[in-house]
């Protein structure tokens, strides 16, 4: 399938196989996992500045901290000093602090359990789940007593069985459901499936992650030529003006965000490939769905405006909305184009994940402060607009890590299993 308006060149070699690729992969990973363990608090994990530094009132951070756990975890299966601990500390703190002892579930952050304020998210759930998940691959001490917490909240209080989806928000006492339904959410939790399938064992997860994937893209996203929707309320009518005073919101802005259609197509190859493994048997619609979510993502969200990354988001036409290159959409179409490239052996996905990478090291990648830039604005400058300092490693780390492992099983377990070649 040949990208709109795109011309394939004759390529020279292959990066996945190529241990000079995979080594340079493996050298920028290290670095990110080196950055960020600067951001360890003594209740979990806190944001960094664009320095690496912790500002003098660092308090945990749930999200942050579950997907350190999940990184840390992973790194240790590959034998790399320091990050068992880590992933430890991530544990004790997801078990102790942060989790809401009271009514089950987990608080939003070191302050609001302080505070008893803040709600019970769907997305921090998810992230709970796929840390816990892979700390018990890693053989964490007590990582096995959080991953059964966190699958009973998730199976009891966020899935919803009629729906088919996981629900968005709750009051810290589970009361007061949120008066909305989110893809951004579902689609974190897809992820949480995968995993949380491979080490439980148990299949019913992999049905839970079909079918949310079935509503939000093949259903809804179809709709609307693989451009997903995010925002909707209880009934799954499109809220087309969500948020249009708040377009640089950080989870749940304005308009479509192309990232995500980039994202949701990996996984959707994920999914396929953990169908298959398990089965033998997968719908025909998962491999067309990715790639059609692909050209879509790539068509109106990579260089829409005339230079080139990812921007952040776009309106119903399809039209840039917000220019900024946050770092996490250029590692998701990272992931997307090799996994792409891996289920097809298309040349035009292995020359999308030539021109990302090569984007991300011209422009990305920080070498005189560490980590990768967090935001670019449209002239490749650095822009604090949505996503100040350097808080995120998940995503970067990840983009340096699939290109390498296979569709399935899910990162941990796939490193587990091939600890050795690494």
């Amino acid at each position: 399938m040949a990208e709109h308006g795109r011309e394939t060149t004759l390529l020279r070699g292959d990066w996945l196989r190529s241990r000079a690729h995979r080594d340079w992969l493996d050298v920028q990973g290290q670095r990110l996992l080196d950055f960020s363990k600067q951001a360890a608090v003594p209740q979990g994990f806190a944001a960094l500045d664009g320095h690496g530094r912790l500002s003098e009132d660092a308090g945990a951070d749930t999200i942050l901290t579950a997907r350190m756990t999940h990184c840390y975890a992973i790194a240790a299966l590959r034998g790399l000093p320091g990050c068992a601990p880590l992933a430890a500390h991530g544990v004790h703190a997801l078990l102790g602090p942060l989790r809401d002892a009271d009514h089950g579930g987990w608080h939003e952050s070191q302050q609001a359990a302080e505070q008893k304020g803040g709600r019970k998210q769907a997305y921090l759930h998810a992230f709970v789940g796929l840390a816990a998940s892979s700390a018990v691959v890693a053989g964490i001490e007590q990582a096995d007593l959080l991953l059964e917490l966190a699958t009973e909240v998730l199976a009891t209080r966020f899935w919803d069985q009629d729906e088919g989806v996981f629900l968005e928000s709750f009051a810290l006492d589970w009361s007061d459901l949120e008066a909305y339904r989110g893809a951004n959410a579902n689609m974190h939790s897809v992820e949480s499936c995968l995993a949380l399938a491979d080490v439980t064992g148990d299949p019913v997860w992999r049905r839970r992650a079909l079918r949310v994937v079935e509503r939000i893209i093949h259903t809804e996203a179809g709709k609307r030529g693989h451009a997903v929707a995010e925002h909707f309320d209880p009934a799954w009518q499109l809220l087309p003006d969500y948020h249009k005073d708040r377009p640089t919101d950080d989870l749940r802005p304005y308009g479509m965000t192309p990232g995500h259609f980039v994202e949701w197509s990996h996984l959707l190859l994920k999914l396929e490939a953990a169908l298959l493994r398990e089965s033998g048997e997968a719908p025909d619609w998962l491999l067309d769905d990715a790639r059609q979510l692909f050209e879509t993502g790539m068509r109106c969200g990579w260089g829409a405006d005339g230079s080139p990354g990812m921007l952040y988001t776009v309106d119903w036409d399809l039209e840039p909305v917000v220019h900024n290159r946050p770092h996490w959409c250029q590692a998701e179409a990272l992931v997307a184009a090799a996994s792409l490239w891996q289920r097809t052996g298309q040349p035009v996905y292995q020359q999308w994940y030539r021109d990302i990478w090569n984007y991300v090291d011209r422009h990305m990648i920080d070498r005189e402060h560490g980590s990768w830039k967090q935001e670019l604005d449209a002239d490749q400058q650095l822009s604090a607009d949505i996503y100040p300092g350097k808080a995120d490693l998940y995503h970067a780390w990840q983009a340096t890590m699939a290109p390498r492992l296979p569709l399935a099983p899910s990162m941990a377990t796939a490193v587990a299993a091939q600890a050795e070649s690494f």
